[in-house]
């Protein structure tokens, strides 16, 4: 996935949460634009210890190759 389109999810006003979907399957939440951060070919995704909170207790690296999808979250199926 290109920088510029995971940008530009977390900078839509208002700001809607969404799930990254990586291409084994795994699954990342994004419910605040402050935590995730975007680079050139990778991003860091905070993972929180309560629900709610936007201060992160450890974070993971994502490769952007391995982005397939941003889904919203809430939406009934991924496909």
């Amino acid at each position: 996935m290109a920088p510029t389109e995971l940008r530009d999810s977390l900078t839509q006003q208002p700001f809607e949460p969404f799930r990254l979907v990586l291409s084994d399957g795994a699954t990342y939440d994004i419910r605040h634009p402050d935590l995730l951060w975007v680079g050139q070919r990778a991003a860091y995704v905070g993972l929180t210890g309560q629900a709610g909170s936007t201060f992160f207790e450890r974070s993971v690296k994502v490769d952007l190759l391995h982005v397939t999808q941003i889904v919203p979250i809430g939406a009934e199926s991924i496909t």
